[in-house]
């Protein structure tokens, strides 16, 4: 049975258009084998083994563990870059809408790289370090960042720019994550890390090693996500283990984690052809970026904020009856055709069917009722607020 249910929750994560590769050809984190001592079931995931559920917890108990303690997620697959250079902020604010020129030192920010038809080719976490922009994308849009990054930086390069994309490939990441992750964290830090807010990132040794911890995660909890030496990182892990509040997590509970936390999946619930309008994403367009431009895309992002323009909007729902899977068709009360589902899952902490999804604007307003058709059934679905559950970030 445990084989089946890993099967069938790789299936629930894998984005639209994935490259999922066979477990003998695939890339291992340098936490594989610590994975294998807690009994994990492996599945393949954007080129990589990665572990879906454990031995000892399923996929539900690992969500709610997270939610009520603290869960280590193994996200070693993810790209890690450094921009570097006097003109680093001018080359990267060409590829993403974040404000990076007025970002503190410390501070981190979700952003979007965009594409010249306004869509969005990947959404990444930027920290302002005092020498460079360290860059955090997803597992899935690796290979395809990288060679964007590298390509651009090559244009600036032979105009005279002085900057440069360093892949940073000697750290492994793993994030803790849930209301005792800055409890167990303090135990190996040398700091205490009470004064330091969500979406802040620093240099912090942990058991003597030097590590990049950055207050910030993918379930709506507070956490951190450390940037460790791969040499150092199973021991750092097993150290957190030791505390009783700690478990290891999988792909399984992070999907339904993020999902109750409104927080998009690359491949299912944004891709190429979404625009950051019509994604609700609008906030991460900084205020000066509006004014300037500048950005690949621009012209028809700015003129979609502009005039509130997109045919489509990404919207909550609550489903009732069985849960309503990507894909979904979504109908008007009078059964007109007028979205689909993106994501879908029966939600562990309000044991109730939740899904994302795009609907036709006009259609999105919160309290909307409409239809959803479940394997030829039509269910009721209410448009609600995101996220669907409480965020517990950390402030100061």
């Amino acid at each position: 049975m445990a084989a089946i249910r890993a099967a069938r929750t790789l299936q629930l994560l894998r984005p639209a258009g994935a490259q999922l590769m066979s477990t003998g050809v695939s890339q291992r984190t340098a936490l594989y084998e610590l994975h294998k001592l807690h009994g994990a079931k492996f599945g393949p995931f954007a080129g990589w083994d990665m572990p879906l559920v454990y031995a000892d917890q399923g996929a539900l108990d690992s969500h709610l563990h997270t939610r009520q303690h603290a869960s280590i997620f193994d996200v070693s697959h993810m790209l890690q870059t450094r921009i570097v250079g006097k003109d680093r902020h001018r080359f990267l604010e060409h590829l993403v809408v974040a404000d990076l020129k007025e970002l503190p030192v410390g501070g981190a920010t979700l952003s979007l790289f965009t594409n010249v038809s306004g869509g969005i080719e990947d959404d990444t976490i930027i920290t302002q370090q005092n020498d460079s922009l360290y860059v955090v994308s997803n597992a899935g849009c690796a290979d395809k960042d990288l060679a964007h990054l590298l390509s651009h930086v090559k244009i600036f390069q032979d105009a005279g720019a002085d900057v440069d994309v360093l892949k940073i490939d000697d750290h492994s990441l793993i994030a803790l994550q849930g209301p005792s992750s800055q409890k167990a964290l303090e135990q190996l830090a040398a700091v205490s890390l009470s004064q330091m807010p969500f979406m802040t990132g620093k240099f912090i040794d942990i058991k003597g090693v030097p590590c990049h911890v950055a207050r910030s995660g993918y379930t709506g909890e507070d956490g951190f996500e450390l940037s460790i030496p791969t040499s150092e990182v199973a021991s750092i892990t097993q150290a957190l283990l030791e505390n009783k509040e700690v478990k290891l997590a999988g792909l399984g509970a992070r999907d339904s984690l993020r999902l109750e936390a409104g927080l998009c999946l690359y491949g299912s619930d944004i891709d190429s052809t979404t625009t950051p309008m019509e994604a609700n994403l609008v906030w991460t367009v900084g205020k000066r970026r509006r004014a300037e431009g500048g950005f690949i895309g621009a012209d028809v992002i700015l003129a979609q904020i502009a005039n509130k323009s997109g045919i489509r909007r990404r919207v909550g729902l609550v489903i009732e009856g069985a849960p309503a899977r990507a894909h979904t068709k979504i109908l008007s009360a009078e059964g007109d055709e007028i979205g689909e589902v993106t994501s879908g899952v029966p939600a562990p902490s309000l044991g109730k069917n939740i899904a994302m999804a795009y609907v036709r604007k006009g259609f999105n307003k919160q309290g909307t009722k409409l239809k959803v058709k479940v394997r030829n059934r039509i269910q009721d679905a209410t448009v609600v607020k995101m996220p669907f559950v409480p965020a517990g970030y950390h402030k100061i």
